[in-house]
């Protein structure tokens, strides 16, 4: 693992539907080890890619928004990436936080496990 200084453009280009974060919170989860390792064969899980950033549950602020379903200053969790800033292009496992009255790093934890389990039991 490595830390990589980079600068990016916190504002959209025309046209986009994508969403531009700042990263508040990042889990660290078990099911990482596995993806760090290199996966062969069918699994549940692939493995990262060298030089791409760690992707993990997270809790981020919305700074710009293409997407109707996220404005700008929406607390959302989900999927993201273990950096400062997110371009996030794909929504799907976005969830916006409609609670924000309890600490936000439980959304890493048992609060945002029990929305997924919540959300597969009505699909």
């Amino acid at each position: 693992m490595q830390a990589i200084n980079g600068t990016m453009k916190l504002k959209l280009q025309e046209g986009s539907h994508g969403i531009v974060v700042k990263n508040l919170y990042l889990s660290c989860d078990p099911y990482m080890r596995i993806r760090i390792t290199r996966v062969e064969g069918p699994n549940v899980f692939t493995s990262y890619t060298p030089g791409s950033p760690l992707t993990g549950f997270g809790v981020a602020k919305v700074l710009d928004s293409g997407h109707p379903n996220f404005k700008k200053g929406d607390l959302i969790w989900g999927t993201t990436s273990w950096e400062e800033y997110s371009l996030i292009t794909v929504l799907e496992g976005l969830f916006k936080i409609e609670h924000p009255d309890v600490p936000l790093s439980y959304y890493t934890g048992i609060l945002g496990n029990l929305v997924i389990y919540s959300f597969n039991e009505i699909f």
